[in-house]
């Protein structure tokens, strides 16, 4: 089981459905409410722990982001969610360590939002700074593996790790050179992040107001 929070607002939730999703185990959701107190203030970046997403599975409870994919990486490793050589899979941990404890600025001032569409937002030194770590972080791996996936032909965990940035940059209209284009529309185009999406479609309407620019999704 894996408990997430709202589909619309949370990154954290969004990476580990993917990355379960990536290791093609079964699971059920357990959803908590945005109004939940410690949901909350894990959205609005408020607590010092970050509890969601947490998989329950065979007496193990792991709510840790990186831990849920190194878990699942050990008991399915024929699923292949992290590279099979050596030197990707350890520029992937690294990667994925960036994204995990790091780019405060990007979070908090373009928070994940699908409802959002905000052109001519403007983005601040700190955020941009952030964004051109992750625009370089990418084009390093798609010129050294290949494409179209970051570590080449097929989604891993860091794929599943920046694909809510993918969703920042389209909410807040973040430019993007080719390559970080390509690779934009490789995760938009991905069926397991359309059913994302489409589920944030459906889920009942939970507003966090200070989530909310007065845009449309």
């Amino acid at each position: 089981m894996l408990r997430i929070s709202s589909r619309t607002y949370s990154s954290w939730s969004m990476r580990g459905w993917l990355i379960l999703r990536l290791s093609g185990l079964p699971f059920t959701e357990q959803v908590v409410s945005p109004d939940d107190p410690g949901s909350r203030a894990e959205l609005l970046l408020q607590s010092s722990s970050i509890l969601i997403p947490t998989l329950e599975h065979d007496g193990a409870e792991i709510w840790d982001t990186l831990g849920i994919a190194e878990y699942l990486n050990e008991l399915l490793p024929e699923a292949g969610l992290m590279p099979a050589d050596r030197i990707a899979r350890a520029r992937s941990r690294a990667i994925c360590g960036e994204m995990h404890a790091g780019f405060h600025a990007l979070r908090s001032t373009l928070p994940m939002n699908l409802r959002a569409e905000v052109p001519g937002f403007t983005v601040w030194s700190a955020a941009r700074a952030d964004i051109e770590r992750i625009l370089f972080l990418w084009r390093g791996c798609l010129e050294t593996w290949g494409g179209p996936w970051l570590f080449g032909a097929k989604p891993t965990v860091a794929d599943a790790m920046y694909a809510p940035v993918v969703m920042r940059f389209r909410s807040y209209g973040v430019s993007l050179d080719a390559p970080c284009e390509a690779y934009a529309q490789t995760i938009l185009a991905w069926p397991d992040v359309q059913a994302w999406i489409e589920a944030a479609r459906q889920e009942p309407e939970a507003r966090i107001t200070e989530l909310e620019f007065d845009a449309e999704f």
